[in-house]
C-alpha cells in the first residue's frame, strides 16, 4: 500500500502545502503551516459519522397509537405470549424433537387464517405436501394458509417483498435456513444469526409477527449462538414427556408481558387440545385416601395448579445402603428435608429408602411444596393416610419452622373450586379468610404430632 502523502494546513486562512515552511505563501503569516494528519484506509471505511439516513424520534411523552395484540384463537397460546401476537415480534420457539410444536403452530396459523388475516407458513424440513397432510388431520385443510417449502432466506424475502406482508409467518425451523452471502452449512453459528437477523428485520420494517422455530441441544437448550436469544422478543419453550399426554408452554423470556405464565395443552388424536383445567391432568382422582399422597397448590404465573406428591418408603435389613430416587423435584432438596425431620423431628430415615414422585410427570421448583413433601414422607413412614380431601403448601427451614409463601390466598382459593374442604400451611391470619378449613402449623414438628398421633 502505498504510504499516504503528508500535508500542512495554514491555521490562518485553510491553504495546503504539501512541505513545511515557515511562512505561508497565501497569507504571509508566519509559524501558521501545522501537519495534518491523513486519514488512513481503515478510518475511511470505518467512519459512520456521515453517508447514512436521518432517524426519526418519537417523543416518550407524547401520545401516539400502541400495537394491538392479535389473538392467534388458541387461548393458552395467547396465555403464554401475554395475551396474543404483538405485530412486529420475533418469537423464538423451542422444545425436543416431536413434542408438537410444528402442530401447534399449524393450529395457530389456521385459526389466524380463517379468521380473516394473512398467514405464510415457510417449512425447510417438511414439503408442503407432508404438511397438507398434517393440515388434513388436524381438520385445517379449508384454512387459507400459504404454504412453502424452502430454504433460501434470500429466495424467502424476494417472495415476501412481491406480496402484500403478512400477519403472521412462520419458519419452520431457523436451523435450515441458509443465506448465500455467508459461508458455512445451515445450522451453524454464523448461518443461524444472518439469517435470523435478515428475518427479524422484515418482521419490524413490516410489521409481521414472526415466529422461528428453534432446535435444541442433548441438554434441552436452544441450538445455536446465545445471540440469537438476544435478538428475538419472546422465548418460549413447549415442554413435556412423551410418556404423558400434557404439554407445557413456557415463556422463558417476553418483551411484551410476563414470563411466568404458562400454556397447558394435552395431546390428542386431532392435534393439540387446550386444558382449562390442569390440575385434573395430575390428580390421580381417586376417592379413598391413601399413606403417602399430599395434594400440593402450586402456582405457575397467576394460574394455580394441584398435583399430587406421592412418596413411599422401604425400610431394609440393617446394614444395606438405602437409596434415595426423586422424579419431578430437586433430589438436594428432599435430602435437606429429610435431614431436618431427622434432626428437628426425630424421625429416622437412615435405614429406609425413600422414593418420590411427583404425579404426571410435573416437574416442581417451587420451595412451598416443601411442607407437601414432608406431609407425604411423614405419612408414608407411619402408613397412615392425609385426611381426606387437603392441601398442603409452606416451604420448610432448616430449623423446622414453616414459613410463609406467595400467593397463599390464591392457592387455597383454587383448592376450594375443585371440592378441597381442608388446608394446612403456615400459621398466616390472612390465610384462614379463605373457604377452606385452614390450620395453620408453627413448626414441622406439628405436622408429625397430626399425622403421627392421629389414630
Amino acid at each position: 500500500m502505498a504510504k499516504p502523502k503528508k500535508r500542512y494546513v495554514c491555521q490562518a486562512c485553510g491553504s495546503v502545502s504539501h512541505r513545511w515552511q515557515g511562512q505561508c505563501a497565501d497569507c504571509a503569516e508566519w509559524n501558521t503551516l501545522v501537519e495534518d494528519a491523513p486519514a488512513t484506509v481503515f478510518s475511511l471505511k470505518h467512519d459512520l459519522s456521515s453517508g447514512g439516513r436521518a432517524v426519526e424520534f418519537v417523543d416518550l411523552d407524547k401520545p401516539g397509537a400502541l400495537p394491538t395484540r392479535q389473538p392467534t384463537g388458541l387461548a393458552e397460546f395467547d396465555r403464554a405470549l401475554g395475551g396474543g401476537l404483538v405485530p412486529g415480534s420475533a418469537i423464538l420457539m423451542g422444545g425436543d424433537p416431536g413434542i408438537g410444536k410444528s402442530t401447534l403452530l399449524l393450529q395457530a396459523a389456521g385459526k389466524i387464517a380463517r379468521a380473516g388475516h394473512s398467514v405464510v407458513y415457510v417449512s425447510g424440513e417438511e414439503a408442503t405436501g407432508q404438511v397438507r397432510m398434517r393440515a388434513a388431520r388436524l381438520g385445517l385443510s379449508d384454512a387459507p394458509v400459504k404454504l412453502a417449502a424452502a430454504t433460501g432466506v434470500r429466495d424467502i424475502l424476494t417472495t415476501l417483498g412481491q406480496m402484500e406482508a403478512p400477519a403472521f409467518l412462520v419458519i419452520d425451523s431457523i436451523q435450515t435456513m441458509h443465506s448465500d452471502t455467508i459461508e458455512g452449512a445451515p445450522g451453524t453459528v454464523s448461518q443461524v444469526r444472518g439469517c435470523a437477523f435478515e428475518l427479524i428485520r422484515y418482521a419490524k420494517e413490516n410489521n409481521v409477527a414472526l415466529v422461528l422455530v428453534g432446535h435444541v441441544t442433548k441438554d434441552g437448550t436452544i441450538a445455536g449462538p446465545r445471540v440469537l436469544e438476544h435478538m428475538v422478543d419472546v422465548v418460549m419453550s413447549f415442554e413435556g414427556e412423551r410418556s404423558h399426554q400434557y404439554r407445557i408452554l413456557r415463556a422463558l423470556k417476553n418483551r411484551f408481558g410476563a414470563v411466568d405464565e404458562i400454556g397447558v395443552f394435552s395431546m390428542a388424536g386431532e392435534g393439540l387440545e387446550e386444558v382449562a383445567n390442569p390440575s385434573m391432568l395430575f390428580l390421580s382422582g381417586r376417592d379413598e385416601p391413601m399413606a403417602g399422597s399430599a395434594i400440593f397448590p402450586a402456582i405457575e404465573g397467576t394460574r394455580p395448579v394441584l398435583v399430587e406428591i406421592q412418596a413411599l418408603i422401604v425400610r431394609l435389613q440393617s446394614g444395606a445402603t438405602p437409596r434415595r430416587s426423586v422424579v419431578g423435584w430437586d433430589s438436594g432438596r428432599l435430602a435437606m428435608l429429610l435431614a431436618v425431620l431427622e434432626s428437628r423431628c426425630g424421625l429416622n430415615f437412615s435405614s429406609a429408602e425413600v422414593y418420590l414422585n411427583v404425579a404426571g410427570g410435573y416437574r416442581l421448583s417451587d420451595p412451598a411444596a416443601d411442607l407437601a413433601v414432608a406431609a407425604a414422607l411423614v405419612s408414608a413412614l407411619a402408613d397412615r393416610p392425609l385426611p381426606d380431601r387437603s392441601v398442603w403448601l409452606g416451604e420448610v427451614s432448616l430449623a423446622g419452622e414453616i414459613r410463609p409463601v406467595a400467593h397463599g390466598g390464591l392457592r387455597l382459593r383454587e383448592a376450594a373450586k375443585l371440592g378441597f374442604t381442608k388446608g394446612y400451611g403456615p400459621a398466616d391470619p390472612k390465610l384462614g379468610k379463605t373457604e377452606l378449613d385452614y390450620t395453620g402449623l408453627g413448626q414441622l414438628a406439628n405436622l408429625v404430632d397430626r399425622v403421627v398421633g392421629s389414630a
